[in-house]
C-alpha cells in the first residue's frame, strides 16, 4: 500500500471544513426562495442540500487525489450525505437530511459500543498513533465518547423536531463541531495521566 503523502494542513482544513460551510452560506441566501421544476416546488433547504452533495463530493476527491487516501470516517459521511441527500429530494422532505445527524452520531455510539462490549477500544484503534496514551486511558475516553455521541443524537433529534430549519442550520454547522472540539479537548486534558512518555510509544 502506497504512503500516505502529506499537504499543507491549512489547505486540509479547508477542504474538509468547507463545504459544510458553503452549505451555510448557500442556505442563508436561497432559505427564503421556492424552486419548481418539473411542477414541483422544493424549498431552498432542499436546493441546498442538492448543491451540497457535489461540494462534498468534489472536496474529498480533491483531497484523495492530493493525499492518495481517504479515512474510513469521510467515506462514511459522505455515503451518508449522498444517501439522505437523495432521500431528502425524491421526497421533497427536509427531514431526512436533518435525521442524518442523529443517524451518524448514533452510528458511532452504536460501534464503539460493541468495541465496549467486547472489552476493546475501537478508537484507541484509530487514534493510538496520534494519542499514544495506556488501555485504561482509552477504555476511559471511549466510554465517555460513547455517552458523548449518544447526547449529541438526542439533541440532534431535540433540535430538527423542535425548533426552525434556521436554528438547525446553525446548530448542525457550528454547534455541534465546537461542543465536540471543547469536548475533545477537555478529555485530553483531564487523562493527561493516562499519556504514555516518548519513551513508551
Amino acid at each position: 500500500m502506497a504512503e500516505p503523502k502529506t499537504i499543507n494542513p491549512i489547505l486540509k482544513q479547508v477542504l474538509e471544513l468547507g463545504p459544510p460551510l458553503l452549505f451555510f452560506v448557500i442556505y442563508l441566501r436561497i432559505r427564503d426562495d421556492v424552486f419548481t421544476w418539473g411542477g414541483v416546488e422544493y424549498s431552498g433547504f432542499i436546493v441546498a442540500t442538492l448543491i451540497f452533495v457535489p461540494i462534498l463530493l468534489i472536496a474529498m476527491g480533491i483531497l484523495w487525489a492530493l493525499t492518495g487516501q481517504l479515512s474510513r470516517l469521510q467515506i462514511f459521511t459522505a455515503f451518508m450525505v449522498i444517501f439522505f441527500g437523495g432521500l431528502t429530494a425524491w421526497f421533497n422532505d427536509e427531514k431526512f437530511f436533518k435525521m442524518k445527524t442523529t443517524i451518524v452520531y448514533g452510528f458511532f455510539a452504536l460501534i464503539l459500543g460493541i468495541g465496549l462490549a467486547r472489552g476493546c477500544s475501537y478508537l484507541a484503534y484509530v487514534m493510538s498513533e496520534m494519542i499514544p496514551m495506556t488501555d485504561q486511558g482509552w477504555m476511559v475516553l471511549t466510554r465517555r465518547l460513547t455517552v458523548f455521541f449518544v447526547v449529541l443524537a438526542v439533541g440532534n433529534e431535540v433540535v430538527w423536531r423542535t425548533m426552525s430549519t434556521d436554528a438547525w442550520v446553525k446548530i448542525e454547522t457550528f454547534g455541534f463541531p465546537i461542543l465536540m472540539f471543547l469536548f475533545l479537548w477537555s478529555q485530553i486534558v483531564a487523562l493527561e495521566k493516562y499519556t504514555l512518555a516518548d519513551e513508551e510509544k
